[in-house]
């Protein structure tokens, strides 16, 4: 694709888009149309910095139903006042900011504006705050519905073993299959293991090249296959699962009779099963942790084009947990559209599962890092306890319900994911599929968990100028993962408990990566006007060579790394305070590559902010609420739910607000968390169940100071009560 100047003309995705229609339509390479020195050529427009925009918004835009903040970088000391201006100019809604003062990981001085209140739709609004004026951006229903589905093409267009349609990604990113044993490739129908490891060759095509290189890595393929999958599985129970189904996404099996994003994580998860060391093997039914090329792959290299020895890098405990966790996800979900797959599946990750046991502790290394990354992890007790959790929603059998009780995980608090820390993906599961084979109770702790999670993100942003889900020493490489990911959890809090607090945390973090950040940028490829563009790839690299492509719309940069870890970054970012501390520069590795695992949690959160919602649900409930004892600075209080409605209520979660400084300190008969002013309390399990007319109460004991009034509005099940 031709270069797009950011913030001129077109808005960045509008152009991208129309680019690429106009090319295939015309048949033509996007090449044809680049500049013989498009990597150095002099810019033909002004070079456009984020200090020309001091009020930070979401490039892509506002959901009219949802959280509308922006940041402005003002030493002002008093609030300024603010001008929301529509298409043509004209206000549309006035305010004055708050005054956050010093943010400390951006290290800038920071004001916030709320817009909220302004639920009108349209193209082309600004914030203008003091003089300055904000990209512009839209506020729409279906502002995510073109992110949803890019979100997802990244995964098409980063296929091992098959050639990629112009037809369905663009001429500028067609390409003939890479890694199908045709020189000069050799890999991936038949290839040796590291020397020492094994004697024979496998053919392990297919799946996902993994990042801005070619290796295929089990570990981070995953837990990247998980959260596609997880997505569609979380859709399916809510009733959104048709925007995700079948000819959604622009994929080769569309049309099939399957949900377009099972078809793209399958395309995963039969390489995932090629890597299962066969019966008869030493080590059978482990997996082969990766395989990549003997030496790092030159940048630029197209797949096709790759002349090096491909290997097989030792079995790891690692590896193969993941290939039960994901294995039996697969079982449960593909089971409607393919059982003779899903039958597959289960196989699979059964032997994984009895192989892990009897090989705990075979682990990877970090030495082992020539030609890919080591993907090293000295502690699997949280692989184990996923990989548990998966087979017992799947199966419901009680040697896997053992190993869930049993683990250290299943009662600790709910930690960050990431590749090397899958315990909370095992929690989500067992929190959120149905009848899962568990006492009650451990199902009502894990989600209390989850959401106590949730509120300690919600915590973290609340302290910030620019509302991240992560500390200010929480700029690591690959810091954008982090982000979406506890946005993820975010969401599934929401899900749990429908406290619209919970939605805000996650939709807020979309936020920041399209641009409300420290550096005015949005992470995403083709979505906002300062959008990244030149990320660290082998063959989206028109940096390096202007007959390749930049990244395509919806890839997802890996965002700030305070350590600054790669030549790059050490250069050109040397004293940047954290959330600043990164380079659109595909020479920067540790703050510019991509990743699959990034890219489906960004996925994930793309189809959750995509979903239409109706405002202000009710629901046919009645709340009565009475402290039976009071003593100077506590009490004690009962309430008790009424369903006044006609259809059961299966398992139930109230939500309230104190209206003063009330703070609980136990309850009884429910468990109940409270953030701020906001309190859920949800059933104890075995009092989940009220059938019309049918009532439960609860108590709990609390402090308070002052005043003690009663709430005056409650929730059931995120809905209103009458």
């Amino acid at each position: 694709m031709p270069p797009v100047p950011s913030g001129y003309g077109l808005p960045r995705r509008a152009a991208a888009a129309l680019t690429g229609l106009t090319l295939a339509a015309a048949g033509l390479s996007a090449a044809a149309f680049a500049p013989a020195h498009a990597a150095t050529a002099t810019p033909a427009h002004p070079v456009v910095t984020a200090a020309d925009f001091p009020v930070r918004v979401n490039q892509l835009g506002y959901l009219p139903d949802g959280p509308k903040r922006a940041t402005v970088v003002s030493s002002a000391t008093a609030p300024l006042p603010w001008q929301l201006r529509g298409p043509s100019g004209a206000q549309v809604a006035a305010g004055t900011t708050t005054v956050v003062g010093a943010d400390r990981a951006s290290g800038q001085s920071t004001h916030l504006v709320d817009f909220g209140a302004y639920t009108g739709t349209g193209t082309g609004f600004t914030l203008v705050v003091d003089g300055s004026a904000s990209h512009p951006f839209d506020i729409s229903t279906t502002l995510y519905d073109g992110l949803r589905a890019d979100s997802m093409s990244f995964f098409y267009q980063q296929r091992s073993g098959i050639a990629i349609d112009a037809a369905l990604a663009g001429s500028a990113y067609a390409r003939p299959a890479g890694h199908l044993g045709v020189a000069p490739n050799k890999g991936d129908t038949s290839v040796p293991c590291q020397t020492g490891v094994c004697d024979y060759r496998a053919d392990v095509r297919g799946g996902w090249y993994d990042a801005g290189d070619q290796g295929k890595y089990v570990v981070n393929g995953g837990i990247a296959t998980w959260e596609l999958v997880n997505s569609f599985e979380r859709a399916r129970r809510s009733g959104d699962a048709a925007v995700l189904g079948d000819s959604t996404l622009r994929v080769p099996e569309r049309g099939n009779g399957v949900p377009d994003r099972l078809d793209e994580a399958r395309w995963e998860l039969e390489f995932l099963l090629r890597m299962q060391v066969p019966e008869g093997r030493p080590m059978a039914g482990m997996a082969f942790h990766k395989v990549h090329d003997a030496q790092w792959t030159g940048l630029p290299t197209r797949p096709e084009l790759d002349d090096q020895q491909r290997e097989l890098h030792p079995p790891s405990t690692a590896a193969t947990l993941n290939l039960a966790a994901t294995a039996a996800q697969c079982a449960r979900v593909y089971a409607p559209y393919d059982a003779a797959f899903a039958a597959r599946c289960l196989d699979a990750a059964r032997r994984a599962w009895t192989a892990a046991r009897a090989h705990p502790n075979v682990l990877a290394t970090a030495a082992d890092n020539t030609g890919g990354g080591a993907y090293e992890d000295a502690d699997v007790s949280d692989e184990f306890y996923w990989a548990a959790a998966e087979l017992l929603a799947t199966t419901g059998e009680s040697q896997y319900r053992d190993a869930v009780t049993s683990s250290p995980h299943h009662t600790k608090p709910v930690d960050a994911f990431w590749w090397g820390g899958t315990a909370t993906l095992g929690r989500i599961t067992l929190a959120t599929v149905p009848g899962v084979a568990l006492p009650a109770e451990d199902v009502s702790r894990l989600r209390g968990l989850l959401t106590s999670a949730a509120d300690g993100y919600l915590s973290t942003m609340a302290d910030q100028g620019y509302a991240v889900p992560i500390p200010a020493d929480g700029y690591v490489w690959g810091s954008n993962s982090a982000v979406a990911d506890n946005a993820m959890v975010m969401a599934v809090a929401y899900d749990l408990t429908g406290a619209v607090r919970y939605r805000t945390g996650a939709l807020e973090t979309m936020d920041y990566l399209l641009g409300r950040n420290a550096l005015d940028r949005s992470y995403v490829s083709g979505y906002g006007e300062r959008a990244s563009e030149n990320q660290h790839h082998r063959f989206w690299a028109h940096q390096n060579d202007a007959s390749l492509p930049h990244p395509p719309a919806g890839s997802f940069a890996g965002g700030p790394d305070a350590a600054l870890e790669d030549p790059v970054a050490k250069e050109r970012l040397a004293g940047c305070a954290p959330a600043a501390c990164y380079v659109d520069d595909i020479g920067s590795y540790s703050t510019n590559e991509v990743a699959i695992n990034w890219n489906a949690s960004l996925a994930w959160l793309a189809a959750f902010a995509a979903e239409r919602r109706t405002s202000a649900p009710t629901a046919s409930c009645s709340v009565a609420y009475a402290i039976d004892n009071a003593w100077g600075t506590g009490f004690t209080a009962t309430v008790t739910v009424r369903n006044t409605g006609t259809s059961t209520v299966s398992g139930w979660t109230l939500g309230w607000s104190f209206p003063g400084d009330q703070r609980i300190s136990t309850a009884w008969k429910a468990t109940a968390s409270q953030s701020g002013t906001a309190v859920t309390a949800r059933d104890a399990g075995w009092n989940g169940t009220l059938a019309p007319g049918a009532a439960t109460s609860f108590g709990f004991q609390a402090t308070y100071s002052g005043a003690n009034p009663a709430p005056a509005r409650f929730t059931l099940n995120g809905a209103d009560c009458a």
